[in-house]
């Protein structure tokens, strides 16, 4: 793939952005291959580069702007934003891959399969999809372009850690982000611990 050998990625808006958790600075890349978008939101000053707080977040509308507990995204997203804002030093980047990289229509075609009694990872693979089909070798990309040299990484994702030392960013602390299990998510978060191999030692 292009994306893994060259830089397929432009910055192309910046500019200041106040939360609820602190101040930002919102920075808007487009993906030249995908014709995707991605954001970064960077609070302070990076420095250095190194050991930088960083979260990268996949989009998840239904989580994050209709406020599904199907998952545990939204609170995620909360979550790391208010930790980023507490050290004053840090990235969260929010990737356009929603469903983890199968699309919005098609997460709710998954949704569907899993009412019929189907986990997460089944449901994508009923469809057609790996049980996780998002990338991060854009998302290396900005962070590279943003100074990241090393990170601390907010994930509860192991296989996420290791695609993106793989591109060959610096991982020096992996630090899960567990959201308390609730009875509409629970299944789910089972699934990703059972068969995704996600940190959930809460469950």
């Amino acid at each position: 793939m292009r994306n893994r050998t060259e830089s397929v990625i432009e910055r192309v808006a910046c500019a200041k952005m106040p939360t609820e958790y602190g101040e930002f600075d919102i920075h808007a890349y487009e993906n030249q291959i995908e014709n995707r978008v991605h954001i970064a939101l960077v609070c302070g000053n990076i420095g250095d580069g190194q050991n930088v707080l960083v979260r990268m977040h996949s989009q998840c509308l239904t989580g994050e702007v209709l406020h599904s507990v199907r998952c545990d995204c939204g609170a995620q997203l909360d979550k790391a934003l208010r930790r980023i804002a507490a050290e004053g030093r840090g990235v969260l980047l929010y990737l356009d891959q929603e469903g983890r990289g199968i699309g919005l229509a098609n997460k709710i075609r998954a949704y569907a399969l899993q009412d019929q009694g189907f986990d997460t990872v089944e449901a994508n693979e009923r469809l057609g999809f790996k049980a996780d089909q998002r990338e991060y070798a854009a998302g290396v990309q900005i962070l590279r372009e943003l100074g990241v040299v090393s990170m601390r990484l907010l994930s509860n994702n192991p296989g996420k850690l290791v695609a993106i030392e793989g591109y060959g960013l610096s991982v020096t602390q992996w630090l899960p982000l567990e959201i308390p299990a609730s009875p509409s998510n629970l299944r789910y978060l089972t699934t990703k611990r059972n068969k995704l191999g996600h940190a959930l030692r809460s469950l």
